[in-house]
């Protein structure tokens, strides 16, 4: 394969149980249907296991009724011998907005406590000033520090006048110098293109001594040839899920990866049998997740994204957001609108939370006037809160979001996080009635409203709602006889069965 000679098997991350399901069923499955696989993946032979991190302390905390911090505990008793990796968003860390440094450094300590081993960490705008607090975390606990640099484009391909080549490489370098382990390319939209990938990785090699790990997303439909070309690049590491929750917004499929580069000095080296019993396995369970899954296309893929370059999640939400105004005729308006704000904003990379910090702007620009609404995130991130992007806000458009902005009109430059005052001696207090677990005391710091709620469900000082109950594949057969039957003309007692 190209200029890859020698035997150099390509290492596998499974997002089976994170990014899989975050990205094609919204971030649902529970620790029990995992603790059901875990011994049998733990086998397998994969350099890690993403479990971790990204949206799933949210989802669990607020939708599934369960501690997030269990589910890293559990899975590392089951899985002893593969190194459990989570997501973790810099200053961010869980959350939508930058925790002071006491909440991080507790955080990233707590986590590796529970079973963590690798921690990704990213900004959103790949200012790595909001990495250095937990990168010193995790070395402090002797664990791997994987940093990030967020894959985005201005032109169809790479290059242009920010995301060149070099822009990617002067990262990596700064990132080496910090003490990154390895470092991540990050493609959240599917945007990488193989021959892009192969220009990059190849690069990247010379450039910097510790391993190459490529994340793609299938959204584009082009993840797969890009992570071949990847390989061919001598990129050490990639990320793949088992098929049932591959491609979509998912991640590719590993199996098909595993099957074309047998025999070649890439060779995976797993056992294809073995990966498919596991995909048995999640085609059980399954099912109980089946009304998280968008079904409203026929295409597996979105190939929109090769035009507007706009990341499935953040186009649910601009969907989500005209429908509430009853104005889903103007998508396309949208869809225009986006490169214009994101340009004026500095050019962010299109990921949690600058999506959502641009989609919403974009549509409010739409539907009253450009910058005549203008959101408090918008207003914190022109301030400079969220850090600096990769290109300088335009001027005329700071001034008019500052105007009336509560904090001044000036912008800061600084660490934003300096900004912060210490945070956890708060969420000691908020709890301290019910409980002084460390874990609680850092859910209540990032969820203070959620993470709260949940705590009260945890130690039984209100009961959970109805609808954070587990649906069993009982319940899935259930609804398949009563649709069965309304099918077949059948009468149906009651529409709540439905």
């Amino acid at each position: 394969m190209g200029n890859v000679t020698k035997k150099n098997p390509l290492k596998i991350t499974d997002v089976t149980f994170r990014d899989g399901h975050q990205s094609n069923l919204a971030t649902r499955m529970r620790t029990e249907d995992m603790v059901g696989i875990a011994e049998e993946m733990n086998q397998t032979g994969f350099y890690s296991m993403e479990v971790w991190g990204g949206a799933t302390f949210d989802v669990a905390s607020r939708f599934l009724n369960e501690d997030p911090w269990d589910r890293p505990r559990i899975l590392k008793k089951l899985m002893p011998d593969t190194p459990l990796q989570m997501l973790l968003r810099g200053q961010n860390l869980v959350g939508y907005r930058n925790y002071a440094d006491d909440v991080v450094i507790a955080f990233v300590h707590h986590a590796a406590e529970v079973g963590i081993d690798i921690f990704r960490i990213f900004d959103a705008l790949n200012d790595e000033r909001n990495l250095k607090t937990s990168i010193r975390a995790v070395k402090e606990c002797g664990k791997h520090a994987q940093l990030c640099i967020c894959y985005s484009l201005t032109e169809p391909k790479m290059g242009g006048k920010v995301f060149t080549l070099g822009y990617y490489l002067d990262k990596a370098h700064i990132l080496q110098e910090m003490g990154a382990d390895s470092i991540c390319i990050k493609d959240m939209a599917g945007l990488l293109a193989p021959d892009d990938a192969y220009t990059l990785v190849a690069a990247l090699k010379k450039t910097v001594k510790v391993p190459i790990q490529l994340h793609t997303h299938f959204t584009s439909g082009m993840g797969a040839m890009t992570c071949l070309k990847a390989a061919e690049a001598g990129v050490d590491i990639i990320d793949t899920s088992l098929a049932p929750f591959a491609l979509r917004s998912s991640e590719p499929a590993v199996e098909p990866i595993l099957a074309a580069l047998r025999g070649t000095p890439r060779d995976l080296g797993l056992d294809l049998a073995h990966l498919l019993k596991l995909g048995d396995y999640i085609e059980s369970i399954a099912p109980k997740y089946r009304d998280f899954l968008n079904l409203t296309r026929m295409s597996v893929i979105d190939t929109n994204v090769l035009v507007h370059q706009t990341p499935g999640g953040m186009i649910s939400n601009l969907v989500s957001q005209l429908r509430q105004s009853n104005a889903l005729h103007r998508l396309n308006e949208v869809y225009a609108e986006v490169p214009k704000v994101r340009e004026e904003l500095g050019y962010p990379p299109l990921v949690t939370p600058t999506s959502q910090i641009v989609g919403v702007q974009t549509v409010q620009n739409v539907l009253a006037g450009r910058y005549k609404l203008v959101s408090t995130q918008v207003m914190d991130y022109c301030y400079g809160l969220y850090g600096k992007p990769p290109e300088p806000i335009d001027p005329e458009v700071q001034k008019m979001v500052l105007k009336f902005y509560k904090r001044g009109q000036m912008p800061v430059t600084c660490r934003p996080a300096d900004l912060l005052e210490p945070e956890l001696d708060k969420a000691r207090e908020m709890v301290k009635d019910f409980t002084r677990e460390i874990g609680d005391v850092l859910t209540a710091a990032i969820y203070p409203i959620t993470g709260l709620r949940f705590l009260k469900w945890k130690h039984g000082l209100e009961e959970p709602p109805p609808e954070v109950k587990p649906k069993t594949l009982e319940d899935v057969k259930r609804e398949d006889e009563l649709i069965a039957k309304a099918k077949a003309g059948q009468l149906v007692e009651k529409p709540s069965d439905f």
